[in-house]
């Protein structure tokens, strides 16, 4: 591995190509993520609550929302129409060309596919050469690769379900504190990752206290104040105020627009995981240069 990326150091432009290719890739495998995990989790959480309630699942009616299938996780079933059934052939899950070909749709039954399969893939790739571009033929591009695939996949399962599982967040918190001091991170010290980590979930745990003090409501869910450890986990405790005013600010203008434009009821809980995995992935790649441009600001004052 490490004879390949010396190999790539010096050609950019092919270490950002094959970035993007990965990122393809990886994007087809997040949309199976992004699908399957919260129902997966779903069917674990309901499975517990009747154990505990000591209910017999067989007589207790419920309406399931994972598919019926023997064995339903990241692996297995194998991808298919959720229509027909019908299964989804190698050469017709070719990141984005597939779907181009078969003009969004099911080549047996014509059930259009999600516009968002093919978003979310071009998305992860894009971002894949930014990384790359970014930090070159490095053990830190594959780690912030990792860190980014990461936000993509909470991003979208936010949205959908407001929810930011453990099962991602929490092996991102300490697998960002693991590279810290291994060495093969984004070049965060161990000391600054943990503190980052520490200052991260405390500091959003306590605006969580403090407004349900004030209101009686949550303001946010503890799956944030997990994200915010992960992001300053990887980046260090220095970019936390750039990512939580990134995120505040770009929460409230999206918020705000929604409110005067699509008429969207203030009080509807919006998820604010997507902010903040934005805010982070801004603050991986420009996170110094927007540090370094507001301390010369503060200086020439």
């Amino acid at each position: 591995m490490t004879a390949i990326i010396q190999l790539m150091q010096g050609s950019p432009g092919l270490t950002a190509l094959l970035a993007g290719v990965l990122g393809l890739l990886v994007g087809s495998f997040l949309n199976v993520v992004i699908y399957r995990l919260p129902l997966m989790l779903q069917r674990e959480w309901r499975s517990q609550c009747l154990e505990y309630l000591q209910l017999d699942q067989n007589k207790v009616k419920i309406t399931d929302p994972v598919p019926a299938h023997p064995t339903f996780n990241l692996l297995k079933p194998d991808s298919h129409c959720p229509v027909c059934q019908k299964p989804v052939r190698p050469w017709q899950n070719i990141p984005v060309l597939s779907y181009l070909l078969l003009r969004g749709r099911c080549s047996q039954c014509r059930t259009k596919i999600h516009w968002r399969y093919p978003v979310v893939e071009i998305t992860t790739a894009l971002l894949s050469v930014l990384v790359a571009w970014h930090f070159g033929a490095t053990w830190a591009c594959m780690a912030a690769l990792v860190f980014t695939w990461s936000l993509v996949s909470l991003t979208v399962i936010d949205i959908d379900h407001q929810l930011l599982p453990d099962n991602i967040t929490l092996p991102l918190l300490w697998l960002g504190l693991i590279l810290s001091v291994t060495g093969h991170g984004t070049g965060v010290t161990p000391a600054d990752a943990l503190l980052g980590a520490g200052v991260g979930y405390m500091s959003l745990w306590s605006i969580y206290q403090v407004f349900k003090l004030l209101t009686g409501r949550e303001g946010m869910g503890f799956g944030d104040f997990k994200l915010l450890a992960a992001i300053g986990a990887w980046l260090g405790w220095q970019q936390l105020l750039t990512v939580i005013i990134l995120s505040s600010l770009t929460g409230a203008i999206i918020g705000i627009t929604l409110a005067l434009v699509a008429g969207r009821d203030k009080n509807i809980p919006m998820s604010f995981g997507p902010y903040l995995a934005v805010a982070g992935f801004i603050a991986l790649i420009w996170g110094d240069a927007i540090s370094n441009t507001y301390i010369s600001m503060l200086v020439a004052r």
